[in-house]
């Protein structure tokens, strides 16, 4: 079983896709460990405030086979394949981590993302805390408390009953 995390965003409906994201994760992943919602601007482009989280899981899927997995829950969901890469999402399922694999196919391993937003890295240090880094070698507490680029974000309240 490997250990990953996921990130997960969405600025169009957000608490619907959202919530059908997640609860899409429970049905293929099982139990999950879930970071608290994050509302924050977007980045690199003008556009709708996102909702952010971070979520664990274990599985016995590959690499690829997460990634397929992924990419079908944000296709279930309405993705639009078409649209540039910085712009507003219905759902986007991203993997930051497998165990403490480092490896640029066929996803790159962990995800630059974690380093470089903080909608990435303040969840995944909330639920992951004493986990290290595989190229800092930092645990993602120690990379939140040091983490000193301007992005605006906050926690905000949401509801998780719908989960079993």
């Amino acid at each position: 079983m490997a250990l990953i995390y996921i990130s997960v965003g969405s600025n169009m409906n957000r608490d619907y896709h959202i919530r059908q994201g997640v609860s899409a994760l429970q049905q293929h992943l099982g139990a999950l460990q879930l970071s608290s919602v994050y509302e924050s601007e977007a980045v690199g482009f003008s556009g709708d405030s996102f909702y952010n989280l971070v979520v664990g899981a274990t599985t016995t899927l590959s690499i690829a086979e997460c990634k397929t997995l992924f990419k079908h829950i944000e296709d279930q969901y309405g993705r639009d394949r078409t649209a540039e890469r910085f712009s507003g999402r219905t759902l986007d399922l991203d993997l930051l981590t497998f165990d403490s694999l480092i490896c640029q196919q066929p996803v790159q391993l962990p995800r630059a993302e974690i380093t470089e937003n903080a909608f990435v890295l303040w969840p995944l240090a909330e639920i992951a805390p004493e986990q290290i880094h595989p190229l800092t070698q930092q645990t993602y507490a120690e990379l939140w408390q040091n983490y000193a680029k301007a992005q605006k974000l906050w926690p905000v309240p949401f509801d998780w009953s719908h989960l079993q």
